[in-house]
């Protein structure tokens, strides 16, 4: 008998063993040691779930600031901006600042 013959002869009962072994070698390799295994694909959906959910609120936050823009401010929303923001008056008119106690 030849050597080949003869290794094949002695394994032929850890036959099924290998198998299995193998085949489970193979699938902890793709769930999750290879770079686009599993374990990675449900990362990166969850991932990108998450940024289109935030990308989705972002651009409703979008539309809402330019529907603000786009509306014309009258002369007193300008007048209201221009005191509280920016601190301007009116000529010959006299300003108070007044501190609130802690």
């Amino acid at each position: 008998m030849s050597r080949t013959r003869m290794l094949a002869a002695r394994l032929r009962p850890y036959r099924r063993m290998i198998a299995v072994v193998a085949v489970g070698l193979l699938g902890i390799w793709l769930l999750f040691l290879d770079s686009y295994s599993l374990y990675n694909r449900i990362t990166w959906q969850r991932t990108s779930n998450r940024l289109r959910a935030e990308n989705t609120y972002l651009q409703e936050q979008i539309r809402i600031l330019e529907a603000k823009n786009a509306a014309e401010l009258s002369d007193e929303d300008v007048e209201k901006i221009a005191r509280e923001q920016y601190g301007m008056r009116l000529p010959g008119e006299m300003v108070y600042r007044l501190q609130e106690n802690p």
